[in-house]
């Protein structure tokens, strides 16, 4: 059936590559998923994954570091994880995942962001269910059949394995991340994934132009200037 998915600035990572605030934002995942695991990546697949995004995106090692060190003294934040769905800039679907400390502080920030660009917050359930809940594994190849064998032969309940243009993808429950990765892992050793993560993918894409667009730009700006926001996801596809 396909999936739609493309290698784009869905996520606040991507389209804050290079601004410092990236770091402050993993740094508050890599506390959180210490805190709820444990502080020592072999041990907490979770973490792992998480440092090996924050090193692909050139997160310095010592901010790493501090932030697992923190998870592992006593006391500390206490983070919760909140959910802002609504839509956008030229009827667009979004979707904002946030870590705070003060619910207040942060629907007030998302909120704003909304407003300021035409755009309005609805209430929960009323976007996510337009999306499907994914973990997306994604590498250079062509192979298939034997990337459905390696799914197959670890007992992955695999959704959907998808080659296109020497990219293979495949799409498993949010549950299923771990177990899929090390089957591919195992199958084909030395392999590189391009994408590995959990995310929302659209089941329809919507194409913006002209002020649309622009307002739209904005917007991704403006919630990635919100400290608590961590992931934005949307189904408008980007040049």
């Amino acid at each position: 059936m396909g999936r739609i998915f493309e290698k784009r600035k869905y996520s606040i990572f991507k389209t804050a590559a290079q601004n410092s605030k990236v770091y402050s934002k993993y740094s508050k995942q890599l506390y959180v998923a210490a805190k709820n695991g444990v502080p020592e990546p072999q041990a907490n697949p979770a973490l792992r994954n998480l440092i090996e995004r924050a090193k692909r995106d050139n997160v310095p090692s010592h901010v790493i570091e501090k932030a697992i060190q923190k998870a592992a003294g006593a006391g500390g934040e206490s983070y919760q994880s909140a959910r802002y769905e609504g839509f956008g800039p030229g009827g667009s679907l979004v979707i904002v995942d946030c870590l705070t400390d003060n619910n207040t502080r942060t629907i007030s920030d998302v909120r704003n962001c909304f407003t300021k660009t035409g755009s309005k917050l609805s209430a929960s359930g009323s976007v996510v269910m337009l999306f499907d809940h994914l973990a997306v594994l994604s590498f250079a190849g062509s192979n298939e059949e034997k990337v459905l064998e390696a799914m197959f032969a670890a007992d992955v309940a695999v959704e959907e394995v998808e080659s296109k243009d020497g990219t293979v993808t495949v799409f498993a429950p949010p549950g299923e991340f771990y177990k899929a990765k090390t089957a591919l892992l195992e199958a084909f050793p030395g392999l590189e994934l391009e994408v590995q993560e959990i995310t929302f993918l659209p089941r329809e894409t919507k194409q913006l132009g002209g002020d649309e667009a622009a307002v739209f730009e904005k917007f991704l700006g403006m919630l990635n200037d919100c400290d608590d926001v961590q992931d934005v996801y949307h189904n408008v596809s980007l040049s």
